[in-house]
This record gives structure tokens, C-alpha cells and sequence, in this order.
């Protein structure tokens, strides 16, 4: 997670994942961080200027007259429609699966994480080194994550600052090619990041371009890591320390869920929209922003101007949209923040292995266990003074209680601390 920030900072605003902890309490109709206007600037201008030429040719031009019928306008309107809807559900839809991805993602690890750290034994002649074993297998799981959010990316090394520390005592592939200096593709001058911030697409490299850089075969190093985690498992039940088949069966087809989310992960990002479907697009609503001020023109003389501008404004907000959020795992504003994601995980795992396995009797037997709350405050070791039959008649009348004012009704009968329940 990056520190709080006091100051605007326009990375924050239009070139990094929106940080969902934050809290805005400005109108969502007033806010520039997540909004697509940037890229609006330069083809709204464009249009505008369009509008400009054709509106005055058509008012001062010598007897020019370039208004048409608005039924051209109503058919193109409609298939421009129809377009833009088929490309803001496919884009969401994309969005969408890869976030259910990422909260499987979630949910295994956490599965996993707790099968190796609670139901894993710890032998009595090496516990120390069975409880490392078990971070060390545990902390797998962050790598998984890590590598997996910057092999979206096409980040498929294991020098990054996130990710050096977690791989580099595992032999892998992106271990032996990896080099500082395939870092520098991701810094941007002044004059690339401005044009990226306004969406021209001479302005965007290769989001490909380190992969290409490499010198030696890449691997896969989220598959990798899932072949060290079968390899621990194994041990565990050749060792006898996940005795019980269906630990075992949970742990390994974790191990087989978390590479369906690697698959899965993939197969969003390479499956975009066909690119026949995406240039279509684009050009019947190019075309009809082109046509709408010949068709404006009659009858809003200078006012096609600022129509035409506010009507492509509109129309290429909702077609830009659909083109920032089709690939989810990237690192625009509108992305899925994998970061938080990865933090979220990395807490998450650090929470379960805080404490050591918790000892059953122990929790139950507690003073501080009211086991009838909120009908009594009275401990576990109070109700245990009870034959069964008293207890069966309590738990037999609690239903009754659960309406009564207050939270200790079943006390009412109690003296000095000591439950009297009739024991018939």
C-alpha cells in the first residue's frame, strides 16, 4: 500500500488503479480521478473544429448548402447503438470475470494457508523446523500472487522490488533471466506519459516490450511456484503430518484451483474482443460523429458547434470505457487494484499464522466462555456444575427467552452465581 498522501499527485488521478480505501466526498459528476475526460480532450477538439468548418461553409460559403435528412442520422444512431452496447458489456463482462478470479484467488489461499498451518502436524523432535517449513510454504502462496499480478502485466521477472525477496532462494526461469536493467522500459519522459494520459496511441509502447528483451526462455513462474507447493505437500504426507485423506484432498485441489486461476487469469487477458469487432466499431462511430453536424446544421446553425461536441463527448466516453477496462490487469485508473489485492492477502495469511494452533479445550473451557449469551452471563464452568438434564431443560426453555427484556433472563433463576434450574 503507497503512504497517505497530502498532496495531488496526477499518477494517483489518471495512471494508477483507483485505491478503493480511500473516501471522496465530492459529487461523482465533479470528479477528474477515474473519469475518461482526459482522453476526450484531443478527439472532442477534433470534432469540434469538424463541426466548426462544416457550419461555417455551410452559413458563409456562396449559395452551399450542406444539410441532409435526419433519417440517415436515426439509422447510423441506431447501429452506433447497438455497437457501443455490444462493447461496454463484453469489456465489463471481462472486467467482471477477472475480478471473480482474483476472489478465488482469495479464497484459496486462505484454504490453503490454514490446512498447512492448523490440520499440518508439527513432529515433537523438530517443531522449530516444521513451523519454518510452514511459513515458508505459506509464504508461497504470497508469491503466487505477486508473480501472478506481474505476469499479467507482461512483468515475467523475479527482480522486482515486491517480488526479488520472495523467489530468489527457488531455482526458476525468470530467476536466471532477470536483469536491473529490464527495469528501465518502465520509466516514461514527460512528453509519454502526457500523451498516454490523453489516449494517443503513438503515445503507448509495447506493453510487451521487455518480455522481448529476454535473453534466455522465461518459464512461468506462477506455475513454478504451484510445482515447490506440490512439492511440500508431498512431503507433509509422506512425513505423516497431513494424516487424514481429506486434508490431503483439500490441500492438493487447492493447489489445482489456484492454477485454474492462473488459466483463467490468461485466458482474459488473451482473448480480447476480436480485433474485426474492435475496428468496426471505431469507425461506424467515427463515421457517425463525422456526419452528425451535416445533419445538425438546418436547423441549430452555429449551435451545431456545441452540440456536436457535447453529442461526441457522450458517444466516445462510453467506446473509450469499454476499451480501458477490457484488459482489467493493467495499471490505468479504472484496473482492478492487484495491489491491494496482493496486500490483502499478504495480512490476511500474516493473521492466521500470528497464533499457533488453538487447543480445543482450552478455548471451551474458559471463564470468559458464556456459552448462553446472550440469554446468560453465566461461564462455561458455572453450566458444567449441571447434570445433562438440567442442561437439556435450559437449552429446552431457551427459545422462550428470546424475546425478554434484557440479555440476561436466564439468570433469574440463579443464586449467587450458581445455576438452580429444575432438573425435571
Amino acid at each position: 500500500m503507497r503512504p497517505h498522501q497530502t498532496s495531488i499527485d496526477v499518477d494517483d488521478s489518471f495512471a494508477r488503479p483507483h485505491d478503493i480505501q480511500k473516501h471522496s466526498k465530492w459529487p461523482l459528476f465533479l470528479r477528474l480521478q477515474g473519469s475518461i475526460l482526459p482522453k476526450l480532450i484531443v478527439p472532442v477538439t477534433f470534432i469540434a473544429l469538424w463541426a466548426t468548418g462544416i457550419t461555417w461553409v455551410h452559413k458563409e460559403g456562396p449559395s452551399i448548402s450542406l444539410g441532409t435528412t435526419n433519417v440517415l442520422l436515426t439509422v447510423i444512431g441506431f447501429v452506433v447503438g447497438l455497437g457501443l452496447s455490444f462493447r461496454s458489456s463484453t469489456a465489463y463482462e471481462r472486467y467482471a470475470e477477472g475480478r471473480r478470479y482474483w476472489s478465488q484467488l482469495t479464497v484459496t489461499c486462505h484454504k490453503l494457508a490454514r490446512t498447512i498451518w492448523i490440520h499440518g502436524k508439527e513432529r515433537s523432535d523438530s517443531v522449530r523446523e516444521d513451523v519454518l517449513s510452514k511459513l515458508t510454504a505459506i509464504n508461497l502462496l504470497v508469491t503466487f500472487a505477486v508473480s501472478l499480478k506481474h505476469q499479467l502485466r507482461f512483468e515475467p521477472y523475479g527482480n522486482f522490488k515486491d517480488l526479488k525477496d520472495l523467489v530468489e532462494h527457488l531455482d526458476t526461469f525468470a530467476q536466471q533471466v532477470s536483469n536491473d536493467d529490464l527495469n528501465h522500459f518502465k520509466n516514461k519522459g514527460i512528453l509519454k506519459r502526457i500523451g498516454e494520459g490523453l489516449g494517443l496511441s503513438f503515445a503507448y509502447s509495447n506493453p510487451r516490450k521487455a518480455m522481448k528483451r529476454t535473453k534466455g526462455p522465461l518459464g512461468s513462474l506462477p506455475l513454478e511456484i504451484l510445482c515447490y507447493l506440490s512439492a511440500y505437500l508431498d512431503s507433509l504426507c509422506e512425513n505423516g503430518q497431513l494424516p487424514i485423506a481429506m486434508q490431503q484432498n483439500i490441500a492438493y485441489n487447492s493447489v489445482a484451483s489456484l492454477n485454474d486461476v492462473l488459466i483463467g487469469c490468461e485466458r482474459v487477458l488473451r482473448t480480447p474482443l476480436p480485433i474485426a469487432y474492435a475496428i468496426a466499431i471505431h469507425q461506424i462511430t467515427w463515421l457517425y460523429l463525422m456526419l452528425l453536424p451535416f445533419q445538425l446544421v438546418d436547423g441549430l446553425d452555429w449551435a451545431t458547434i456545441p452540440a456536436t461536441a457535447a453529442a461526441s463527448g457522450i458517444i466516445l466516453s462510453i467506446l473509450y470505457i469499454g476499451g480501458e477496462i477490457e484488459n482489467p490487469f493493467g495499471t490505468d485508473v479504472n484496473d482492478l487494484p492487484l495491489e491491494t489485492y496482493c496486500a490483502q492477502i499478504v495480512r490476511d495469511l500474516e493473521i492466521m499464522t500470528s497464533r499457533p494452533k488453538p487447543v480445543w479445550d482450552e478455548t471451551s473451557k474458559s471463564r470468559r466462555n458464556k456459552v448462553l449469551f446472550p440469554h446468560s452471563n453465566l461461564s462455561y464452568e458455572d453450566w458444567a456444575t449441571l447434570s445433562e438434564g438440567a442442561l437439556r431443560h435450559t437449552l429446552r426453555n431457551r427459545p422462550f427467552c428470546t424475546f425478554c427484556p434484557g440479555p440476561t433472563c436466564m439468570d433469574s433463576s440463579t443464586h449467587q452465581g450458581n445455576p438452580t434450574v429444575d432438573e425435571g
